[in-house]
């Protein structure tokens, strides 16, 4: 089984389109590489029925799509028999998580995807962001005591690009000194790092290590033409890390299925 189990619901030009249309292109390149099911995971802050969490202009300025209308539209590309989940791309946010959780939980999720980009309003994915001023211990620390309290919260199932904190190939001298426990939830092996200015896939072997915790395998396309690419390195990770299986989500319940 191989899954691909982070992407967002997009055009070939990046555009958000919640057609079963637009699905269909996603479905289609996954065919074309062997990935057997895929997820969508749109960013939570793209939608109406969450913008009470928003503040920051990045957030505000997205937050004007109906979640209805994504839901309707994947449930009807699973209803037609196509091989796709209904997910969210979670963020962190502090205390506010469980009024996040509850504005969530009316929707029949497969799973729900965890990520931490901002800490104090500051991305840790863009620069200066929260880099200015603090020293990479400083936010490798802050990161992952977010990323641990995000896993422990029971509001998500699987963490997106958990080592996120390396994406400027800033690394304090010994990384695995700050990688917390993550128990409950999976971790992703994403490729979407090697798009990225660390050119290496997410996450690093000592964090997987670090952990023992179960896998999903992801490409963070947010075109379809990125579903499944490079996953060939991510299995290699994966077989090389120890593991035999990949996570699949039903309704928010975890199976493991053996890693094709």
């Amino acid at each position: 089984m191989i899954v691909d189990y982070h992407m967002h619901l997009r055009d070939p030009d990046e555009r958000i389109v919640h057609t079963v249309e637009a699905v269909e292109r996603f479905v289609e390149t996954a065919a074309a590489r062997g990935v057997d099911e895929i997820g969508f995971t749109e960013h939570v802050y793209y939608f109406r029925q969450t913008g009470e969490l928003w503040n920051l202009p990045y957030q505000t300025d997205r937050c004007v799509y109906d979640l209805d209308l994504y839901c309707d539209t994947v449930l009807e590309a699973k209803r037609q028999g196509l091989p796709v989940k209904l997910a969210l791309e979670v963020d962190y946010v502090g205390p506010r998580q469980a009024r996040l959780a509850e504005l969530l939980e009316p929707y029949p999720w497969d799973y729900l995807l965890g990520s931490v980009h901002w800490l104090d309003g500051l991305a840790v994915d863009q620069r200066p962001g929260i880099w200015e001023g603090r020293t990479v211990e400083e936010v490798w620390r802050a990161y992952f005591s977010a990323l641990a309290e995000l896993a422990a919260s029971g509001a998500v199932d699987v963490l997106a690009h958990p080592d996120l904190a390396k994406i400027f190939r800033l690394r304090p001298s010994d990384p695995a000194a700050f990688y917390p426990r993550l128990d409950g939830v999976a971790l992703e092996i994403s490729t979407a790092g090697l798009r990225k200015p660390v050119g290496e896939l997410y996450p690093d072997p000592a964090l997987l290590a670090a952990t023992g915790a179960p896998i999903t395998i992801a490409s963070d396309a947010h075109v379809p033409a990125l579903v499944g690419e490079d996953f060939d390195r991510a299995l290699e990770l994966a077989r090389t890390a120890g593991y035999e299986t990949v996570t699949v989500f039903d309704g928010r319940r975890a199976r493991q299925e053996p890693l094709g």
